[in-house]
């Protein structure tokens, strides 16, 4: 399957997703130390840089969007401002991105607090977006990844899939290596 890397980072999605035999057909990030990573590991730096400049119609067809969007408006340890700061609003491109292609699954990201910013309303808020825009969403998970990386990294993981198909998805168990 080909899938569009926003939000890219370092290529996190991108290496779990290749490893797996999916195509990369293009990835977006802002950061300039972020890309200079992304290069050093892809061989280029993403091909878009501002999601907000974006304009879908030059975005390539593909499968699953993955988007670990920016989360220091909705982190316990941030300045919680959600929606309210520029920063929190960039779901809001992930939201007309996804109603533009309609990928057939997406993978966002983000901190676990996310889940109880504003006392759930910001993620009841997000939830209700994705039904509008036709997918479902099985429980989102909140992964702690201390068994694969020498820290706890707590991380809510949101997984939809086109309410027009039916899928058979449950969140991996991260075993110790």
């Amino acid at each position: 399957m080909k899938f569009f890397d926003l939000f890219a980072g370092i290529g996190g999605f991108r290496i779990g997703l290749e490893a797996h035999g999916h195509e990369c057909i293009g990835s977006c990030e802002i950061d300039k130390y972020a890309r200079k990573v992304y290069a050093k590991n892809f061989g280029h730096e993403p091909e878009f840089k501002d999601v907000r400049e974006l304009d879908t119609k030059d975005l390539p067809e593909f499968d699953i969007l993955c988007a670990g969007f920016p989360c220091q408006s909705f982190s316990a340890a941030g300045n919680r401002h959600g929606f309210s700061e520029t920063r929190g609003t960039l779901f809001f491109e992930i939201a007309k991105i996804l109603k533009r292609k309609k990928p057939d699954a997406f993978i966002l990201e983000n901190v676990k607090n996310l889940k109880y910013h504003n006392k759930g309303q910001t993620f009841g808020i997000i939830m209700d977006i994705l039904d509008i825009l036709g997918y479902r969403v099985p429980d989102p998970q909140i992964i702690d990844a201390k068994k694969i990386v020498p820290q706890h990294r707590e991380r809510i993981f949101i997984v939809g899939f086109r309410k027009k198909f039916r899928y058979d998805f449950q969140f991996p168990t991260i075993t110790q290596k």
